[in-house]
């Protein structure tokens, strides 16, 4: 499938859900009519009911003495001026007696997907929203764990994770001036609560939205081909960033910190595929990540990666 293919079909306004890995190379497309028979499952709930559970995951991650060679290279390279926000991702073995059908279905999330019994993910966050012509992206860049005191207050006021949001508004507020006149950011840093497994984790987003015009419908491909990957899992400036992600995660992502939305003929939702497993020939693989700037602390960083693996 191609990115011309959801033209096609946005044009004749025919339902479909679409997939989209990471690198934007690999795109799954299939009409909203064929998902059972395709043995998929996706849910987009603004406010969904919270489901009680007691799902834990056993984690072997990465040794910190290993993440912090990423970082520092990653430091390097932002002293360098090649980048200067870099979400810096790893893979966290885990193991859980649930299936990814059943992990799919006790999971409290505003975007849900499972793929066959290849992956399953349970995303916080909006990638792009396009109803009545009028585009709008939320990127999501700034974690705290809601125990900690006066949280909402500390990550506010916190000058890296500010820095690191201001940034990434301004990267999407440019991606989305690629598609759209009229650009503004209509809420700036609001804060989130987080269902997270044992815990609750608050989250930094902001509101910026455009204007598409009325023949968005047959550009929907191009639109998604212009914007992806998505800034808020890549980082700026974001082709020289992307070069160096490749070089220092050392893994494949593959659809992790992709994109999936499902389009209703009307109007276009989709979420960035983090809170993500895989299921691979030696378990299940756990993907999670953060924004790395000058001044952020290993140590926190990787605590950071630690909290994202969890089942919401």
């Amino acid at each position: 499938m191609t990115f011309n293919d959801l033209n096609s079909l946005g044009k004749k306004r025919e339902p479909f859900l679409f997939i989209c890995d990471f690198k934007a190379q690999n795109l799954i497309l299939i009409p909203i009519s064929e998902l059972e028979k395709n043995d998929v499952e996706f849910c987009i709930k603004e406010n969904y009911a919270l489901k009680p559970h007691t799902n834990k995951l056993d984690k072997k991650a990465l040794d910190f003495s290993e993440y912090k060679k990423k970082f520092d290279y990653v430091i390097e390279r932002i002293k360098s001026g090649d980048t200067y926000l870099l979400n810096l991702t790893q893979p966290t073995q885990i193991k859980t007696p649930l299936t990814l059908k059943e992990i799919y279905d006790s999971a409290n999330a505003h975007y849900k997907l499972r793929y066959k019994d290849e992956f399953v993910c349970f995303s916080p966050e909006k990638f792009i929203q396009i109803k009545d012509n009028k585009i709008n992206t939320y990127p999501m860049k700034g974690t705290i764990d809601a125990s900690y005191p006066n949280a909402k207050e500390t990550i506010l006021n916190n000058k890296k994770e500010m820095a690191e949001h201001v940034m990434v508004v301004d990267l999407l507020r440019n991606d989305i001036s690629i598609v759209a006149k009229d650009v503004k950011v209509e809420d700036f840093r609001y804060v989130q609560t987080i269902e997270a497994g044992e815990k609750k984790l608050l989250h930094v987003s902001s509101h910026i939205s455009g204007k598409v015009g009325a023949d968005w419908h047959e550009r929907i491909g191009d639109i998604l081909k212009s914007l992806l990957p998505a800034g808020s899992i890549s980082g700026a400036p974001k082709k020289s960033t992307l070069d160096i992600i490749e070089i220092v995660e050392n893994y494949e992502r593959g659809f992790f910190s992709g994109v999936f939305g499902v389009y209703d003929g009307i109007s276009l939702d989709s979420g960035v595929m983090i809170r993500f497993i895989e299921k691979t020939k030696d378990g299940y693989i756990y993907k999670s990540g953060g924004g790395i700037t000058l001044d952020s602390n290993a140590k926190s960083e990787y605590n950071e990666l630690l909290d994202k693996v969890y089942l919401p």
